[in-house]
């Protein structure tokens, strides 16, 4: 049980920042590119309750990790936030738009997979005392649960920020035809998920990713 709670505390902050800059990214650049609907619906915001979904945020990665302690092995962490709003009509280019608003969620995500990188090397080069093993732990989360965010967003499925980007990109008829999965998007996902094809598909580009990480920062 102690070892359980101590995963749940090394998680915390990392799917808290991720899950919540991810979606606030969302908003900003939609403002920036002319929609102010997440701004004017307060989700433009640093704090994570404005963002928190009860069930995907909390319930769901604590119940994944709290079955990789108990069962043993790993399993691949998963969850989601309430999504920002964005009204992609209000757009000054909206087609154009759409992409750069897409992009900033995976995006922001692969920043924060850095800035945690950074941390480990951070504590591993420092003089070993009570913070350091902890800060190991928490960096390595943080990129864990960056990477699986960012690569399930960047899958071509809609309404994930993948299937938006690949409606940016393609021509108008077939960005319309693709569009019209959108409603079943969720599951076509769930399908992935529990089938364990999304396992496939994520864990080779995730375990290259934090390789990738490794090497540059040399940990």
């Amino acid at each position: 049980m102690d070892s359980l709670i101590q995963t749940l505390a090394i998680y915390a902050i990392p799917v808290l920042l991720a899950i919540t800059l991810h979606e606030a990214a969302h908003g900003y650049v939609a403002r920036h590119f002319g929609d102010p609907t997440a701004y004017l619906a307060g989700r433009i915001s640093l704090n994570p309750l404005r963002h928190v979904d009860p069930v995907g945020t909390i319930l769901v990665p604590g119940a994944i990790l709290a079955a990789s302690k108990l069962i043993g092995g790993s399993a691949m962490l998963f969850g989601w936030a309430k999504p920002v709003p964005v009204d992609f009509t209000r757009l000054r280019n909206p087609k154009k738009d759409m992409l750069w608003v897409a992009a900033a969620g995976p995006g922001t995500n692969l920043l924060m997979a850095v800035g945690w990188a950074a941390l480990v090397k951070i504590a591993d080069i420092a003089p070993e005392n009570l913070y350091t093993v902890p800060m190991v732990k928490m960096g390595l989360a943080g990129i864990e649960i960056n990477a699986v965010l960012m690569l399930l967003n960047l899958l071509p499925i809609p309404p994930l920020d993948g299937g938006r980007i690949a409606v940016s990109l393609l021509p108008h008829r077939m960005a319309w035809q693709f569009s019209k999965l959108e409603p079943y998007g969720l599951a076509i996902l769930l399908v992935l998920l529990f089938t364990d094809i999304l396992g496939v598909i994520l864990w080779p580009p995730m375990v290259g990713f934090r390789h990738l990480l490794a090497v540059i920062f040399q940990f």
